[in-house]
């Protein structure tokens, strides 16, 4: 009797698939194909990293390739001698702030209104916010609008064109539609009102795709240097670190065009150090703070993708 018993309870258990040797080889190849592509996306980082902190001399010979040697961070410390690099940095970090928590709330509450029925002409506003996807006037026009607007030279030329983004608009309004109504039916009965009920029900339930666009928006602020090289060119104090990376690079010269004052340890860094070891430091400084902040938003980045995706 126990024997029946047993039999019958491995019998009710799910069914074993047993894996042959086409799915072995499948799994080994897809390994090592997205091994080696995962190697590719990061040995630049890698090789750039390992120049910064390798003996000046060898790689101005470029005899680092894989490996440090003479480890070293003095590269990092003399970053502090080079002019205008701090001022950079605080500009692009107000920007990133800024421009992305704006651009987060605008799109937020953008996306929310367009799912409300209720709001006149719904449709219009919609279609007219795709149709700037398709569309663009060019950059001469573009100039000429932000010189008309008083934007050039201007801080908030960085912040005010960025506030409206029409495809995070259209990602929110796309997982907010997949949010059960009767949250909001149930609210309306409480008598809350539409900003009450954005700030409460939507606002919190909607973090994973503004998470999402989040990492959108600050990517996109940290990395942008053109609207930078072309609206600022009487503004040095305003240059962006990408933009100022971008000087440095058209630079001939080496470290001694680009440090301020004439210090005894400033002249010591400028005969340790070379353009190229400069232009890999500065490198690194600009993609190092955006790198480190990725991998905390990645999970929430994935949840709102899919999430905001399973409508259209």
């Amino acid at each position: 009797m126990d024997n029946e018993v047993t039999i019958n309870i491995k019998e009710s258990g799910p069914p074993r698939f047993r894996r042959g040797t086409t799915d072995i080889v499948f799994d080994v190849f897809n390994i090592a194909v997205f091994s080696i592509f995962s190697l590719i996306c990061i040995f630049p980082f890698y090789y750039l990293f390992i120049n910064t902190i390798s003996d000046n001399d060898l790689v101005g010979k470029g005899l680092i390739n894989f490996y440090p040697v003479g480890i070293n961070l003095s590269n990092y410390l003399a970053l502090r001698d080079v002019s205008d690099l701090g001022n950079s940095f605080l500009v692009t970090i107000a920007r990133t702030v800024l421009g992305t928590a704006l651009m987060v709330a605008a799109s937020g509450f953008a996306g929310y209104l367009v799912t409300k029925h209720k709001l006149w002409h719904r449709s219009l506003w919609y279609r007219f916010l795709v149709i700037t996807m398709y569309f663009n006037a060019g950059l001469i026009p573009w100039y000429l609008n932000m010189l008309m607007l008083g934007l050039t030279n201007n801080f908030w030329a960085y912040i005010i064109p960025g506030i409206i983004a029409p495809y995070n608009i259209i990602l929110v309004k796309t997982y907010i539609e997949s949010i059960p109504k009767e949250l909001e039916e149930s609210a309306i009965m409480d008598g809350a009102g539409t900003i009450t009920i954005f700030r409460k029900i939507i606002w919190p339930l909607a973090k994973p795709i503004l998470a999402t666009i989040a990492i959108f928006g600050a990517v996109g602020n940290w990395n942008s240097f053109q609207d930078s090289l072309i609206l600022m060119q009487s503004s040095p104090e305003l240059y962006t670190l990408q933009h100022r990376l971008y000087v440095y690079l058209q630079s001939a010269s080496n470290l001694e065009a680009i440090m301020q004052g004439g210090s005894g340890a400033s002249q010591v860094l400028t005969n340790s150090l070379n353009s190229k070891v400069v232009k890999y430091t500065i490198s690194m400084a600009t993609i190092l703070p955006i790198l480190l902040v990725y991998p905390f938003m990645q999970r929430f980045f994935v949840k709102g993708i899919m999430l905001g995706a399973v409508k259209g």
